[in-house]
């Protein structure tokens, strides 16, 4: 195998499989803040920065 044709093959594998794999990643960290049973968390981290407003 020459170094032509191994570039080759680790482009072709990078150009298909890891636009595959950083779709996936994109997807979870898009779906991550929906989880179920989560509400609750989130709410509270909306409303973090207000805290000081609201104590006093």
């Amino acid at each position: 195998m020459s170094t032509h044709s191994t570039y080759d093959l680790l482009r072709h594998i990078a150009d298909s499989w890891g636009l595959l794999a950083m779709l996936a990643v994109f997807l979870v960290l898009v779906a991550w803040p929906f989880r179920p049973g989560h509400r609750a968390k989130n709410e509270t981290a909306a409303r973090l920065i207000f805290k000081d407003e609201n104590d006093g």
